[in-house]
This record gives C-alpha cells, structure tokens and sequence, in this order.
C-alpha cells in the first residue's frame, strides 16, 4: 500500500472522525487505489494513530461501501462497482430533492448569497478543468440546501451514499459533460430565488441523476464534436 509520505497527526478530540475522512478522501482523489490492500502498521506510520482508531474508520468505510474486508486475510479498497454507484447515485437524487424542499422556504439572504457565491466558483473550476475544485464548490452549493433543511438526518444519509459517488464524480468534473452542471445549477438557484420549493427540488433531483458515473471519461474528439474524426 503505497501510504502518502507526509505524516499527518490528528487531534485527539476528533481522532476517529479525522482518521475516517483522511482514508476516504484518499479513497475518493485515488491516491488509494480500487483492489489496494490496506495494512494497519502502513496506516498507523501514516496517519500518526493506534489501530484503534483504524480499525473503526475501516468499519465506516466497509459500511459505505468504500473498502471490503475478507475476514482472517486483508481489508482492501473495493472495485468501481457500477451497481453500487447507480443505488448511491439515487439515494443521493432523493435526499437533495427532499433537502432542496424543505429549504427553500426556509433560506435567508445569507444563506442564498452563499449558494450564488459556490455556483460560481463551481463555474470558474469547471471551466478551468480543476475537478477538485469543481468537488469542492459542487459540495458547498447543495450543502447549504441540507444545511438549511432542518433535517439532520438527510445528511446523516448522504454521509453514507456520496463518498461512493465522488471516484466517478471526479471524472465527470474535468470533463466537457460538466457544463451540463453548470446549467442546472443556474436552473436551481432561478426556481430559489423565486421561491419554487417544488421546482428546485425537481431540479436538484434532476441534477443528480443526470451524472452519468458509470461513463468512460470523454475525449477529446467527444469534447470537440465539429473536428473531423476521419469517420466520414
């Protein structure tokens, strides 16, 4: 297991949780590859922790669906499996869209400036090819949308759903499909800004299920339809 060279300590308060998110983003960004086998000592030099704390951000990860383990030999990163993705993918439609319901009613100027604020750095991250970022500011749009649900148990679930997503997201986010997102996105903060709970809802639904994760990534001859393939 080829482990990241910087050592990283956590802060005991928030060991476990801190433990979880630094194997799941390496998970996630492929610094920790689908099939590599993950060993605890590997981990522990790491990380800078006991196996306590591994062993039970492992269990978080098996529950997401992230690693596998085979009992009495090793804990591996699970395969890409298109199926899982597809359920995560849904699970995740159905929870924006309740959140995208129940927040409208509810959001203040702060809370919209916030959103126009995240759809436009998501634009300026998409358009400069920088998937990480496009990530980043596609998680703080709709967060406000969950955030201002009051529902906690919306994100309790999406905790659970997205990382599964984000392997196939980062692909589609440095692709030419991404501007697609972009679109909706401004579709959904139109139906906010005039106060349609059930139409940004519809769309944020829309907006999730309309990744295509299980896709090939796109080329560049897909990217630029008018060049000439030689295809006749």
């Amino acid at each position: 297991m080829p482990v990241p060279s910087a050592v990283r300590t956590q802060p005991r308060e928030l060991l476990r949780d801190n433990v979880y998110t630094s194997l799941r983003d390496a998970i996630v960004d492929g610094t920790l590859s689908p099939g590599e086998r993950l060993r605890d000592t590997e981990i522990e030099a790491w990380l800078g922790v006991s196996r306590t704390p591994i062993r039970e951000a492992l269990l978080r990860l098996e529950r997401a669906g992230l690693v596998v383990s085979q009992p009495g030999r090793s804990t591996i990163v699970s395969p890409v499996d298109p199926a899982s993705t597809v359920s995560a993918q849904q699970i995740a439609a159905s929870m924006h869209e309740l959140a995208a319901r129940l927040a409208v009613p509810r959001l203040g100027g702060e809370a919209l400036a916030q959103i126009e604020t995240a759809a436009l750095a998501f634009e300026r991250a998409v358009v400069e090819g920088d998937g990480d970022r496009a990530l980043t500011h596609d998680d703080e749009f709709h967060d406000v949308l969950v955030r201002a649900s009051g529902n906690a148990m919306i994100a309790e679930v999406l905790e659970l759903a997205t990382p599964l997503l984000r392997r196939a997201e980062r692909t589609r986010f440095t692709s030419f499909a991404a501007r697609d997102s972009v679109a909706q996105h401004a579709a959904i903060l139109d139906a906010i800004r005039g106060g349609d709970a059930d139409r940004a809802a519809a769309l944020s639904r829309e907006n999730w299920l309309s990744l295509d994760l299980v896709a090939e990534p796109v080329s560049d001859t897909d990217a630029h339809p008018g060049e000439d393939t030689g295809t006749g």
